[in-house]
């Protein structure tokens, strides 16, 4: 059986400075830059690590979601801050405000915005976890 003592989520970007400045002042998580790249403390128990690559390409799915209590008062929060939400139209539905309201058979409640290299994350109530 595999024994491990730390569990961490990485992904690339292409700019470590607009990186840090946005985990650090929009979205208000810990970060901590090593010569590999950013060290982001996402909960005292769980990180992200942010690395380099001159090559870089967002990733076309969800890299983190964020679990808040009200999608509507963080997405809000986020606008204000200038983060640009993603709105979707199909499957996916979102508003005017870029939520995709969930519910019985429908999923969770959740939002979807982009980081300076263009990953995709989530702010998501009641997530299926």
């Amino acid at each position: 059986m595999l024994v491990y003592t730390k569990v961490f989520s990485s992904y690339s970007v292409n700019d470590l400075e607009k990186a840090k400045d946005f985990y650090e002042k929009t979205l208000g998580f810990p970060v901590t830059q090593t010569p590999e790249g950013l060290r982001i403390a996402v909960t005292k128990d769980f990180a992200v690590f942010l690395y380099p690559k001159p090559n870089h390409q967002p990733a076309t799915f969800t890299v983190l979601n964020l679990q808040v209590m009200s999608v509507d008062a963080a997405v809000d929060a986020l606008t204000e801050a200038g983060v640009k939400m993603q709105h979707y139209e199909g499957e996916l539905q979102t508003d005017e405000k870029g939520i995709m309201h969930g519910g019985p058979g429908k999923g969770p409640t959740i939002a979807w915005f982009t980081d300076p290299a263009g990953n995709i994350l989530s702010v998501v109530e009641n997530p299926p976890v």
